[in-house]
Order: structure tokens, then C-alpha cells, then sequence
């Protein structure tokens, strides 16, 4: 990957210039606080103290006796804290906004497990939490509506467009380049300009490297009988 953020010929960020000097203090931000120990340390803490990290990887024998072959083994990110690996980057990213001292966090949803994700992470340190989630998605996705509202998360429908993610995104954008002195925008996907893709990126390679390590070190396991 390029300094410019490009992963290839994809990547960079085409974005107006309101939101070049946000993105920048981002970047900067990030390559700063990113590797330091203290920053890693408080991230793996709450990683297995909050979230439940390392979750169990579990062997599906009769998939992988059907199948053939390779051994097949099952992540479980399911019973990760809030129901989905959406929590290990938004932990990371929170952690950034609190080195950064922000205090209000805004995010886009779809499904909804990002946004109670990040709803999650703004309660447990203390943070005003905007989430962006498409009219249609609201009403697919009440349930999750709700557990963020109840987290104290303040939930806006976007009404433009297809009404779907991609216009809670565009929305969301155009909240930072308004509030860009207090806000920090938690963007859930390997998506949008950089340095987002390298960010989300990074905080999920960092459990790809654990899940590695667990995978060499594993032992056979014995049929079940």
C-alpha cells in the first residue's frame, strides 16, 4: 500500500476539501497512537476482559468429514460482547477518538451490529454516540434500533437516496465536515477514503495474527465418538 492510501489501483480518497485536513489529523493520529504500548495494551485488555477474546475456534467434524479434506474450523465472532466482530474495530477506533479527545462519536449502520457496537463502546467511555442508519434499514432492523437507543445512542433515520447504508454514509460524511472540532467519525467497513480502510483494516489483522498463532499451535483433534 502506497502513503496515499491506495491498495493497488484501488483506494486513495476522493473527497471535497473541507474534509482533506480531517482526514489528514486522522491519519496522523493514527500512525501515532497505533503501535505504541500502551495504546496495544489497553486495546488486548478490553479485547478479553469486556468482549470475551480469545472466543472459541471450534472444529466442525461433520462438515469437514462430508467435505474432504482440509479440517474445517469454525471462528465463532458470534459470541463476541454485542453478537458480531464488529466490537474488535470499534474498540480500536474508540481508543483513538479518546487519545484524540473527542467526546462525540457518530457512525453509519446497515444491518444494525455496527451501531450497536458503537453504541456499546460510547456508553462504556462516556461518549454522545450519533448513529446514521437508512429509513428502510430502521425499519428492518428495529430490534437493533432499539438495544442503541437504550445504549443512549441517538439514532437518525436518513431519508435521501435509496434510504439504505450508502446514504447513511454520504450523511455521516457531511456531519464531520461540520463538526470536525469535536467528532470522530467511526466508519465500520474497509470503506470509504482513506486512511478508513487502512484503520478498520489494521484493528481486524491484529486478530488475524492471534487467530494464526492459535491455528499453529493447535492440537488434533480427536474424532467424536
Amino acid at each position: 500500500m502506497s502513503t496515499k492510501g491506495y491498495f493497488g489501483e484501488f483506494g486513495g480518497a476522493f473527497v471535497p476539501d473541507a474534509l482533506k485536513g480531517v482526514l489528514d489529523d486522522l491519519e496522523s493520529a493514527f500512525l501515532k497512537y497505533k503501535d505504541k504500548p500502551d495504546f496495544i495494551n489497553e486495546l488486548n485488555y478490553y479485547l478479553q476482559e469486556y468482549v470475551g477474546r480469545p472466543n472459541p475456534l471450534y472444529f466442525a467434524q461433520r462438515l469437514s468429514n462430508k467435505l474432504g479434506g482440509a479440517k474445517i474450523y469454525l471462528k465463532r465472532e458470534d459470541l463476541n460482547h454485542t453478537g458480531s466482530h464488529k466490537i474488535n474495530n470499534v474498540l480500536g477506533q474508540v481508543l483513538l477518538a479518546k487519545r484524540m479527545g473527542v467526546k462525540r462519536v457518530i457512525a453509519e449502520t446497515g444491518a444494525g451490529q455496527h451501531g450497536v457496537a458503537t453504541a456499546t463502546a460510547c456508553a462504556m467511555f462516556n461518549m454522545e454516540c450519533v448513529i446514521y442508519m437508512g429509513e428502510e434499514d430502521t425499519k428492518r432492523q428495529a430490534l437493533n434500533v432499539f438495544r442503541m437507543e437504550l445504549l443512549g445512542a441517538k439514532v437518525v433515520p436518513v431519508t435521501t437516496g435509496t434510504r439504505t447504508l450508502k446514504d447513511a454514509v454520504d450523511v455521516a460524511l457531511q456531519d464531520l465536515v461540520a463538526n470536525a472540532a469535536n467528532t470522530y467519525y467511526m466508519l465500520g467497513s474497509a470503506v470509504g477514503p482513506h486512511p478508513y480502510p487502512l484503520i478498520v483494516r489494521y484493528f481486524n489483522q491484529l486478530l488475524a495474527v492471534k487467530l494464526k498463532s492459535r491455528l499453529c499451535k493447535r492440537k488434533a483433534v480427536s474424532p467424536i465418538t
